[in-house]
């Protein structure tokens, strides 16, 4: 591959009146919203390392075959249909909403061990990519977090180092939309440069969602899973994008066969989805082999977020 940079998106075609995130517009004003740049396809690793570096994430137009992503949207509507959650009057390809939520990450009813779904994420093309980026052999989380939106707010804003940062910090999110996703259906929206925020972050990106003050009085409850926090930084993009500056950025349109790799400091939510069909997508995240892994997201039935796991410390 050959050195190359970022290619800005081209401008919208037009932009809707309004877009919301967590039921709060946007500022639409070229100094506050954007567009993510694409990654050239010939970038070579320093290439790539340098917009990681600058950016806080790549975005990588046609990765994969549009038609072995189209394989594995069919696997799961088809799960979704089969469990209930699907318009019975319409192709489980189109993934109506049925008017039940299907539930997040680790309370999501999609099979994790679908073998469509895991040869794509971490086949070949995948790990070889990585091994590529990182400079050595890689390895993934086993864990593959679900995204089903259906009709409603977004995620709220938050950084995933809050929820897996018990290992190596050199870890990689990759955001796989599973269907074309325009606007309306709700993409992923990152902070311009929030990456470089760790001084004004400093108190959030130091704390762990299973990590509790045990020298505090409610130290049982949480201990016990009776409480907990979420990891959520904001559920006001706009307060939070006054704060730590940056324009929002997300894509016209991500495509099928795109993937989106960022930083586990990227500040990042989502738009809301204002359809009447769910938006599908994945996270999953890689690192080099021989770094320390979080023991919450490995082995063939991963514990995740369970009391198991829970850390106290003095606070």
């Amino acid at each position: 591959m050959t050195s190359a940079t970022p290619r800005p998106a081209s401008p919208p075609s037009a932009l809707p009146d309004r877009l919301c995130s967590l039921g709060v517009p946007l500022d639409l004003s070229p100094a506050k919203f954007g567009f993510l740049a694409e990654t050239p396809a010939d970038a070579d690793r320093a290439s790539l390392r340098r917009q990681m570096d600058d950016a806080g994430y790549l975005f990588l137009r046609n990765f994969w075959n549009r038609e072995k992503v189209q394989a594995v949207r069919e696997s799961l509507t088809r799960q979704l249909a089969s469990l209930g959650f699907l318009r019975p009057d319409a192709p489980s390809d189109e993934a109506r909403f049925a008017g039940r939520d299907v539930g997040r990450a680790m309370g999501n009813p999609l099979d994790q061990h679908d073998p469509v779904l895991r040869e794509l994420l971490f086949g070949e093309r995948m790990m070889a990519f990585f091994g590529d980026f990182l400079g050595g052999p890689a390895r993934h989380f086993d864990f593959i977090w679900f995204r089903t939106k259906g009709p409603g707010t977004g995620s709220p804003i938050h950084c995933d180092l809050v929820y897996m940062g018990r290992g190596t910090h050199e870890l990689y999110t990759v955001w796989v939309p599973l269907g074309d996703i325009p606007l309306a259906l709700g993409g992923l929206l990152l902070l311009e440069g929030s990456h470089r925020k760790a001084a004004e972050l400093q108190a959030y990106l130091s704390r762990d969602v299973d990590t509790y003050c045990e020298n505090h009085e409610d130290a049982a409850e949480f201990a016990a899973g009776r409480k907990w926090w979420d990891g959520t930084l904001s559920k006001n993009p706009a307060a939070l994008q006054a704060s730590l500056g940056g324009r929002w950025l997300t894509a016209e349109e991500f495509r099928l066969g795109d993937a989106l790799c960022f930083k586990m400091t990227l500040v990042h939510g989502s738009l809301d989805n204002t359809t009447d069909r769910i938006r599908l997508s994945t996270d999953t995240r890689y690192q080099l082999a021989t770094a320390p892994i979080d023991e919450r997201w490995v082995g063939e039935n991963p514990p995740g977020h369970t009391t198991a796991m829970k850390r106290g410390r003095v606070c």
